[in-house]
């Protein structure tokens, strides 16, 4: 036998058991499975839409257009999902989704709300448990959101995913229809007060009128002038109330368009491959490192000798 076959002879021994051991050790670990959701920048249903939209399909391969910078109306995007009001939604949703209860176990059937699932005594610990399971991320370039969720059910991890994105709609909804709603209060208040003016600018010039019907060819110049005066106070009032009545329309269309759109790129996969662990790494770890280990020890003299060498031969110099 070559020597050099049994100088590796113990060493792959230890590999070996070293190997087998981790192996043994990673199969009790669940897998985790990833789902993944992308998200556009968002448009706005306005005329600058279609540009925007453009802008954000050429980000996402890379090809930057001019005049396209600046945050859009998704830039707090990741700050609402990270958001206690949003976390606690998702919390309180019930799910119903597939689960092994160990690792070679037959799937069960388990619906129950994600708070009950994690088995928690309280809502801060449970908040902190689920900021292990989802990542918010937005890309600086592109702009492009990842909402990505983690569990050892596919299922749960692709219903956590797509519940993030319907909470992140019903926010971005409500917000929007919210400030729409309190430029159309404002406006019709205005709009209400601007006709009264005119309503009694109005009654006021009629009932000069009654009296001087022909003012502007009377003698008398103070008539002519304080007709002309009230007959000018009447176009402003109606003036203003035609302006105002524009604003209003406007505040009441913006009510129901100014809401932005999310442009879901991907909705979350149903994943199909575990995302970790990544046992045949660590068994591969385990192997080099307790082989190189045992190598070492066996030949720690030679080691020793090399390490030390330069020392020696410094000090017979």
């Amino acid at each position: 036998m070559p020597s050099w076959i049994s100088m590796l002879k113990s060493p792959l021994k230890f590999g070996f058991s070293a190997a087998l051991v981790t192996a043994l050790l990673s199969l009790p670990m669940p897998n985790y499975f990833k789902s993944e959701a992308r998200i556009l920048p968002v448009d706005t249903k306005g005329p600058g839409s279609s540009m925007s939209g453009m802008a954000a399909t050429a980000a996402v391969m890379g090809v930057n257009v001019p005049g396209a910078g600046g945050e859009g109306a998704d830039a707090n995007f990741v700050d609402i999902l990270n958001s206690r009001w949003l976390r606690e939604r998702l919390l309180m949703t019930e799910f119903q989704f597939r689960v092994k209860k160990w690792r070679f176990g037959q799937e069960q059937v388990v619906k129950k709300t994600l708070y009950s699932y994690l088995g928690v005594s309280n809502m801060d610990r449970a908040l902190v448990r689920l900021d292990s399971m989802i990542f918010v991320a937005r890309d600086a370039k592109s702009k492009v959101l990842f909402i990505t969720a983690e569990s050892v059910s596919p299922g749960l991890s692709q219903m956590i995913v797509q519940r993030c994105i319907r909470l992140l709609e019903e926010f971005v909804e409500k917000k929007g229809q919210t400030r729409g709603g309190a430029k159309a209060v404002f406006a019709e208040a205005r709009y209400k007060e601007a006709r009264e003016k005119m309503a009694q600018a109005e009654e006021t010039f009629l009932a000069f009128l009654e009296n001087n019907r022909n003012y502007q060819t009377s003698a008398n110049p103070a008539i002519r002038v304080h007709g002309a005066r009230l007959e000018a106070e009447v176009k402003l009032c109606q003036q203003i109330t035609t302006t105002i009545a524009v604003n209003r329309e406007q505040a009441l269309m913006e009510e129901k368009n100014d809401i932005p759109i999310l442009n879901v790129l991907d909705e979350g996969n149903l994943p199909f491959e575990k995302s970790r662990p990544m046992r045949s790494v660590f068994v591969l770890l385990a192997f080099i490192a307790f082989l190189g280990g045992r190598l070492a020890w066996l030949h720690r003299d030679w080691i020793r000798a090399r390490v030390q060498e330069p020392g020696t031969t410094e000090n017979r110099t």
